[in-house]
């Protein structure tokens, strides 16, 4: 089978799914729709994978350009007649997919398309609709999005929902008699570090955890506690911001930007920390969250639907209210209180991991929603977004 993967940009989770597709029988052909502002991926696409020369790919997507890139990607499914187009997200790249006429077309949420994006804007919602009544198969990562997709229409028997999962391989904890080597920065009982690695936009409260660190730093100065590290990974258009709010609260020696940190070190950089942290205000299922928990790290994470499924407060870890900055800031202390079991609840994060998070496992949930759109077939044709 042809199979023609259709992304906004290429991140680490691109390159996840064109990994395992290049591994099957299938051809598979890839098609970027924008330049990203930041590279999330420094690996390339897998040899085996074709990258399609096209209009797109070489800017920011604008409105505008959608009747010129269309046009483009009518040629493009003519030139290289691909049995199957795998789109996402639903208001960009799939939505483009969409106005092709194009069948079977297998959508693919990447989560906040659906729980944030699709009802931010007039534009954005018709987007939706519009694209979904054209998607033969809509694939995504977590129950919520089940729910928002079928609130939009999306008939049940349409759906296939899997986590997309983590290699458990590549994520390990660490060792008991570890080496220097198996972590990015040294670990210490007189420091208690914690880790953030989202980008560094508004959509993951990067500046709530910035907040809540100097709230719980301040406090821990006060009883004479461990020194509080933040290990901050990543970048973004938020970058400012961080540094001004760091800064104004005192706490600038106790912060270590990683920069964007390699695939290859991620598992270092978890194994590095006490406590993984997220303050994403949307997600799906989140990878780097099932990555940390792979890594056998605890994890304290917003209170939203994409991350209640992982987290069973006091097993794995702790949820904390979104957007709660001084909420967050007391889960903090209560997790340093609680440091002789931490250990516990990161062998329960793992377990979890091995559990449900097993990537080259979830991946064939992927395969099968690909044999269901060729099996159902396309809708009838309706008139132009």
């Amino acid at each position: 089978m042809r199979i023609l993967y259709f992304t906004r940009g290429y991140t680490p989770h691109d390159r996840r799914f064109l990994t395992a597709l290049a591994g099957t029988e299938h051809q598979i052909f890839f098609l970027q729709l924008e330049k990203q502002a930041y590279t999330l991926e420094d690996r390339p696409v897998p040899p085996e994978v074709e990258i399609i020369p096209w209009a797109g790919g070489k800017e920011a997507l604008r409105r505008v350009d959608y009747p010129r890139l269309e046009k483009d990607l009518k040629r493009v499914i003519r030139q290289y007649q691909p049995d199957l187009i795998h789109a996402g997200p639903i208001q960009t790249a799939a939505l483009l997919a969409a106005r092709t006429g194009f069948h079977p077309l297998v959508s693919m949420s990447w989560g906040s398309d659906l729980l944030k994006d699709a009802e931010s804007s007039p534009w954005n919602l018709e987007a939706t609709r519009y694209t979904l009544s054209r998607t033969d198969v809509l694939v995504g990562d977590c129950l919520p999005v089940h729910q928002k997709a079928i609130e939009f229409g999306m008939p049940d028997e349409r759906i296939v929902i899997f986590p997309w999962g983590v290699d458990l391989k590549h994520f390990s904890p660490l060792p008991e008699n570890y080496r220097p080597e198996d972590v990015l920065y040294p670990r210490s009982q007189q420091v208690f570090t914690l880790l953030s690695v989202r980008s560094w936009e508004p959509l993951y409260g990067v500046d709530v955890i910035a907040r809540a660190f100097i709230q719980a730093a301040q406090e821990l100065r006060a009883r004479g506690g461990p020194e509080l590290r933040l290990l901050l990974a990543g970048t973004g258009s938020q970058a400012s911001l961080l540094r001004k709010i760091f800064m104004q609260g005192g706490v600038m020696e106790q912060v270590i930007f990683t920069g964007q940190v390699s695939y290859a070190n991620l598992p270092r950089c978890y194994r590095s920390a006490d406590l993984y942290l997220s303050a994403s205000h949307s997600d799906g299922t989140s990878i780097s969250l099932l990555e940390a928990m792979a890594c056998g790290c605890p994890v304290l994470v917003s209170d939203i639907p994409g991350n209640r499924p992982w987290v069973e407060p006091g097993v794995q870890g702790w949820l904390f209210p979104d957007g709660d900055s001084t909420a967050l800031a007391q889960a903090i202390l209560r997790a340093i209180e609680l440091r002789e079991r931490l250990p516990e609840m990161g062998c329960a994060a793992r377990r979890l991991a091995e559990e449900r998070a097993d990537w080259p496992r979830n991946f064939q949930k992927l395969l099968h929603a690909y044999e269901l759109a060729l099996r159902l077939g396309g809708h009838p044709a309706h008139a132009g977004i």
